[in-house]
């Protein structure tokens, strides 16, 4: 059985995402004033919808909206796992 994690720690989800060639990503049509809009990670092939942004772009966006990453390390069959989520955090 695979598990999910959750964090909120920048490093660890620069780890994660670099670990598979991914880049920190905002959806085109929902930036407004240069701000960055949905969040997502690009793996690549470049998706048109997607416009890569910086690390602290994104670290900024998904601290102002609250967000946690879940994330999977592996799949059930031990492959590297690219299965990733913004979901918000606990109200705690």
């Amino acid at each position: 059985m695979s598990e999910s994690h959750t964090t909120t720690d920048h490093a660890k989800i620069k780890k994660w995402v670099s670990e598979r060639n991914g880049v920190p990503a905002t959806v085109k049509r929902t930036e407004r004033g240069g701000h960055a809009g949905l969040l997502r990670i690009d793996f690549g092939p470049k998706e048109e919808a997607l416009v890569e942004i910086s690390w602290d772009e994104f670290f900024e966006k998904f601290d102002e909206s609250h967000l946690q990453f879940l994330y999977q390390d592996k799949t059930k069959d031990g492959k590297i796992s690219r299965f990733h989520k913004f979901v918000a955090r606990d109200k705690t």
